[in-house]
């Protein structure tokens, strides 16, 4: 690999998430019921692996469904439920051919046994393949993936088998949903909205946040390229100055 390779690939994020907004919106534009826009989004998904596994991104984990939107109307809630158990038995054997490994991450508890029975077959049924993960946050929050996080460790506290100075910051982190995947390098937000609403609040600590304009079924191949040729012109410093950034990169090649 030559030089102009090697900055391409680092270039490339290796972990990509996304709150996908704008779906009830994109819906009301149109005079339709909400749950025509989160039908619609599924198209969004469907691209946006599509550029994700094409440009070698390895992880994509989307914010399907939070931890508040239950305080949505009834209704639409239970249509979204029905959404997910389809998409779940209908998209499995796509996701199996094309390599691509499913996790569900979030508190399962409060689906119906139908659904929390789909998702594990889904994921039992995807398990092990390499190509690229695909996770989905549902009934997910940030909040309470670290505070489920905290609760084991004090657990082990209480037992002994931990004393309190061996709760760091990697115990911690390798006990929240996202444990064994890198860290978010790139977090898109859809819909104009500028904020994160509660999504992997602990792992989204040095992200590189993109927001976009459009309303999520809108935001296709050509956005998410968009979104990738945006993070390559991005610096990372981790709490660095550039020059050491820089220095640092030019002792690599």
């Amino acid at each position: 690999m030559n030089k102009t390779d090697k900055k391409a690939a680092k270039s490339m994020p290796q972990h990509v998430a996304i709150i996908m907004d704008g779906n009830n919106r994109w819906a009301k534009k149109r005079l339709l019921p909400g749950v025509a826009g989160h039908k619609a989004g599924v198209d969004a998904v469907r691209a946006v692996i599509e550029v994700c596994a094409e440009e070698g991104v390895e992880v994509l984990t989307l914010f399907a469904f939070s931890s508040e939107n239950w305080q949505r109307p009834a209704e639409e809630v239970s249509a979204l439920m029905e959404l997910f158990l389809r998409a779940l038995r209908r998209e499995v054997k796509r996701l199996k051919a094309n390599g691509i490994s499913l996790r569900i991450i979030g508190d399962r508890s409060r689906f119906h046994a139908e659904l929390q029975a789909a998702m594990a077959e889904a994921e039992a049924s995807t398990a092990g393949e390499a190509r690229f993960i695909l996770q989905i946050a549902a009934n997910y929050g940030g909040q309470w993936d670290i505070v489920q996080a905290a609760q084991q460790l004090a657990l082990e506290v209480q037992a002994g088998r931990l004393q309190p100075e061996d709760v760091t910051a990697q115990a911690l982190q390798g006990l929240l949903s996202t444990a064994g995947l890198p860290l978010p390098d790139l977090c898109i937000r859809t819909g104009g909205e500028h904020r994160i609403s509660n999504f992997l609040l602990w792992q989204l600590a040095y992200s590189e946040l993109y927001f976009s304009d459009l309303l999520w079924p809108d935001f296709k191949h050509e956005a998410m390229r968009k979104a990738l040729a945006n993070y390559a012109t991005r610096q990372r410093r981790f709490g660095k100055t550039s020059e050491q950034v820089e220095a640092e990169a030019r002792a690599k090649c």
